[in-house]
Order: structure tokens, then C-alpha cells, then sequence
């Protein structure tokens, strides 16, 4: 990691930003103090839209970008993505359990590749699926929406899930991130923050706002921060 990591990270999904000047808004993100840049990889097959690859990524590496980076695939399979994403300079690399075809092996090539590995649930999975695998995750994505397309309201019942999901890492007694994704505004951080989440996932909620230093001062304040 290129920078001290706070306990609770602001992570803005590219997927909502301005691609005419992404490099551009991805610095205006870092200046306003974002912890990870999130990459909402989506792949017309296992979710119903296509968004971007490695080489986007791969760009703003280039580029210059300091910001770990955290590429969620949405994707099947996930395997030779995990590499390309590697290779294209991401720090975090999450999949879906079921999209892979061993995610055990999924997960130990992320490892290999240097990065750190994540397990995603969609609102219909439960967290059963990845209880197995606790122990090699670095990260564990709680989806708030339903996954395929931005801008979607936050889905309530995933506060039961994130309790959950806090109290099964807690007994792990491992060091995992507990994202959330979908629907994350300044209005229902405070909430989502006290059901256990430690990385948030921010969209529209950023790169929709006017002012993105003031926006992010204001989500810290709901988390704490």
C-alpha cells in the first residue's frame, strides 16, 4: 500500500464517474481524500451489463495513481481476470464464490499474483458461502444492490447481513475488511457504519456531488473515520 490506511475507507466506484476525464476524476477523488479506488468489473454474462477491464486499470496505474485499487469481478469465469487484474496493477481482487469453479484456488491465485483476496455476496446469497474460506480472505464484499447496475437503492435488509457478517469475522479473530456496496450515500453511512462495515463503496454519492472535498468530510463524519 502506498499510504497509511485509515480504520474506516471511502472507496469511490469508477463506475460512476465522468470517462470523457476519468484520470482527472480519480485524482479529484485521491485530493479529496479517498482510501481505494473500486472497480465494478462487469462482464455481459454473469450480470447483465459491461463495464471496463484490466487496461482501464492498467491506465491509471500508469498514470500515476496512488490509491490502492480494489477490482470487484463480476465476472465468470474469474481466473484469467484475476491475473490480467494483477498484472494491471490492483491491489484487492474480490469474485463470486459461485462464479468460479474452485474458489479456493481462485482465492490462492490472487495470493500468488501478490494481491489481496476478497469474496463478493449478492443480496441472494447467503453467507454460508464463504464460511469455509474465511481464513484465506483479506476482504469480504456484502452487496447492497442487486449486481449489474449502478445508481440502485440501497437494499435495507443487508443491515442484518452486515451484522452478521461483522460477527462471524469478529470470532475469525482475522484481520478482513467488511465492505458494502450498493446504494451508499452520506445519508445512510452513520447506519451502515454501526452495523459493521469498514470500506464503503461510493458512487453517484461522490462523483454526483458538486464539491468532492466537502462530500467526503461529511461521510467521515457518519462513520467516523
Amino acid at each position: 500500500m502506498t499510504k497509511h490506511m485509515p480504520k474506516k475507507l471511502i472507496c469511490p466506484s469508477i463506475l460512476a464517474a465522468d470517462f470523457s476525464r476519468l484520470g482527472d476524476e480519480v485524482r479529484a477523488a485521491e485530493a479529496a481524500g479517498a482510501d481505494m479506488i473500486h472497480f465494478d468489473v462487469m462482464d455481459n454474462h454473469f450480470v447483465p451489463n459491461l463495464s471496463f477491464g484490466p487496461m482501464v486499470c492498467k491506465s491509471l496505474t500508469d498514470a500515476g495513481v496512488e490509491s490502492p485499487i480494489d477490482a470487484h469481478l463480476m465476472t465468470e469465469p474469474v481466473d484469467g481476470l484475476i491475473e490480467s487484474f494483477a498484472d494491471a496493477g490492483a491491489d484487492y481482487i474480490s469474485f463470486h464464490p459461485h462464479a468460479s469453479a474452485d474458489a479456493a484456488k481462485s482465492l490462492a491465485l490472487i495470493k500468488d499474483k501478490g494481491c489481496r483476496g476478497g469474496l463478493a455476496l449478492s443480496p441472494e446469497r447467503p453467507l454460508d458461502e464463504v464460511a469455509e474460506l474465511l481464513d484465506e480472505l483479506d476482504l469480504l464484499l456484502v452487496m447492497s444492490v442487486n449486481p449489474g447496475f449502478g445508481g440502485q437503492k440501497f437494499i435495507p435488509e443487508t443491515l442484518d447481513k452486515l451484522r452478521a457478517a461483522r460477527r462471524m469475522i469478529d470470532a475469525s479473530g482475522r484481520d478482513i475488511l467488511l465492505q458494502v456496496d450498493g446504494g451508499v450515500k452520506v445519508d445512510n453511512m452513520a447506519e451502515i457504519s454501526a452495523a459493521g462495515a469498514d470500506a464503503f463503496v461510493v458512487g453517484t454519492a461522490l462523483f454526483g456531488a458538486d464539491d468532492y472535498v466537502a462530500t467526503i468530510r461529511a461521510m467521515r463524519e457518519r462513520i467516523g473515520g
